[in-house]
């Protein structure tokens, strides 16, 4: 499915400069769909910190949590994907019509604040990361980040402004690239993937547990369900119009498992990273993504710092969207406002207001008494209490055939979708536990 506005494409090739963003949006690259971003805002500022802090601590013995998280978060993402394609309507749309009210309260409520005080960690990381790289005040870059994130997601439209977001999916790789910058012993590496030296103690299950919470975290599945929704561009659910059914799940089914492989990868590549470098120095705390980018640096050199500090910041700038984005969507449709970022800001006003007063008050955030990490740290309570009621919300929504007709999730996804619903379960009650 090609994302572009075709009048674009048309542009001539003489006479004027070839519209740069016509270019761009006629890549291969633009015909990817909603999975990718969502891969991607899984990595934003607050996960890489956390995947560095495992490496830093744990070393190779934490590589495990990737590969088990792979097909689980990819199950979650495929059916809510699904839900938004074959109903037309977002996750919290759908929650209202088929659940008890106070369910869609409860689960819209939580995500709001939960996604607010994430933006704040998230942008103070993207501050940190600036003045690391360009001496620039983080308060200033602080600023910069958050208002260009602001304008673009009001004013842009999203045909627009989802290319953008595609071509920042690139700076992922720069996680990869860093692998070459250093040594890396490839043999442990396989071995420990499958077979960690791991001690059974409260520090091990806590960033287990913090891992699986990153990894596998609610705002995605709002993100992903209503993006699909805008994918549509005002035509029939396949609910109620199957033709093509076939190739758009097929294309879902590959976009959200390619993207979430993607992001998966990523992640396991940053604990590699950090493990082969800070943990074998000796360096076994970091708190922040800035942190382990400045710890970087005289470890493994100039470049591998500043590949690892570009990551921080591209991700940023899609993590940020994507969480107040979703709070957006979460919230108009709970209230049954006009939404969606293809919608001008004049004619969706609460939904742009959410938007706007999310990365606002993170914003505001960075000038209180109220330390970022603090900030993060309830952001991964509260989505640890909403992760697994609405984890089962999504898995009886996509097997009920009442909401999705013939288009149900088959047996072996809505298996991995219980199998994730437990984990996250266990992860939540490890948390409070340790907490």
């Amino acid at each position: 499915m090609r994302i572009v506005d075709d009048n674009i494409s048309e542009v001539p090739r003489h006479g004027k400069p070839w519209n740069l963003l016509g270019r761009l949006r006629e890549h291969p690259l633009a015909r990817v769909g909603p999975g990718l971003i969502t891969g991607v805002a899984d990595d934003d500022p607050s996960g890489i910190a956390t995947y560095s802090q495992a490496g830093a601590q744990f070393g190779l013995n934490m590589l495990w949590t990737m590969p088990l998280c792979f097909p689980l978060m990819a199950a979650v993402q495929s059916m809510c994907g699904r839900i938004g394609r074959v109903t037309g309507k977002g996750l919290a749309a759908n929650i209202k019509a088929h659940f008890p009210p106070f369910v869609v309260v409860f689960v819209v409520a939580l995500l709001v604040v939960a996604n607010t005080l994430n933006i704040a960690a998230d942008i103070a990381a993207m501050g940190e990361v600036a003045e690391l790289v360009t001496g620039m005040s983080r308060h200033i870059a602080t600023l910069i980040f958050t208002f260009a994130t602001l304008v673009l997601q009001v004013f842009v439209p999203y045909h627009r402004y989802v290319g953008f977001l595609k071509w920042l999916t690139l700076s992922l790789l720069a996680y990869a690239a860093v692998l070459f910058m250093i040594d890396v012993p490839w043999g442990e590496v396989a071995l420990r993937t499958v077979w960690p030296r791991l001690p059974m103690n409260a520090e091990t299950s806590t960033v287990a547990v913090a891992i699986f919470g990153t990894t596998i975290s609610p705002y995605l599945f709002f993100w992903q369900a209503s993006e699909e929704v805008e994918e549509m561009k005002g035509g029939p659910p396949l609910i109620e119009d199957a033709t093509g059914s076939g190739t758009e799940l097929r294309r879902l089914r590959w976009d959200t498992w390619s993207g979430m492989f993607y992001s998966d990868a990523t992640s396991y590549f940053i604990i590699l990273a950090t493990a082969a470098t800070l943990n074998a120095a000796g360096i076994t705390h970091i708190e922040t993504a800035a942190q382990a980018a400045s710890a970087l640096q005289p470890l493994a050199g100039d470049f591998a710092f500043v590949l690892f500090a570009a990551g921080i910041l591209g991700v940023g700038l899609i993590g940020v969207p994507v969480l107040a984005g979703s709070a957006a969507y979460a919230l108009a449709e709970a209230m049954g406002w006009q939404e969606g970022l293809e919608r001008k800001a004049g004619d969706a006003r609460g939904f742009y207001g959410v938007i706007a007063v999310s990365i606002l008050a993170a914003l505001a955030i960075q000038y209180l008494p109220i330390s970022p990490m603090k900030a993060l740290f309830w952001s991964a309570v509260i989505n640890g209490v909403v992760a697994v009621p609405l984890m089962i919300v999504v898995i009886l929504l996509a097997s009920s055939r009442s909401v999705m007709g013939s288009f149900t999730s088959g047996w072996p996804i809505i298996m991995l979708g219980w199998i994730a619903t437990a984990l996250m379960a266990w992860a939540s009650i490890m948390m409070l536990l340790s907490g």
